[in-house]
């Protein structure tokens, strides 16, 4: 039996407050150290792509996001030469202001 075909699901989180997004610097994960980036990771198996954003989230940043407060505002399809690492990427927003 043929193999299925498979993508790698990948979740980002847009963190805005005052006009100004949360980015990381990467550091000791062997994947782009030094560069900055949204918080943002794998879905693990059985979970949605806000539950993941939500583990990342505490995970990365110390952050605790109800998922209720998180917006999906794209989806990306990526494709690369290679078969075994096209991905979808769900990028979820999540806005506070300061009262």
């Amino acid at each position: 039996m043929p193999s299925r075909f498979k993508l790698i699901p990948a979740v980002f989180l847009i963190l805005a407050r005052n006009n100004k997004i949360l980015l990381l610097r990467r550091f000791n994960t062997g994947w782009e150290d030094g560069n900055y980036t949204l918080v943002s990771g794998h879905l693990n198996g059985d979970e949605s792509a806000t539950v993941a954003i939500c583990r990342e989230a505490k995970e990365e940043a110390d952050l605790i996001i109800n998922p209720n407060d998180l917006e999906i505002v794209h989806v990306m399809h990526r494709k690369t030469d290679s078969v075994e690492n096209e991905r979808i990427d769900f990028y979820q927003q999540f806005t506070f202001h300061l009262t």
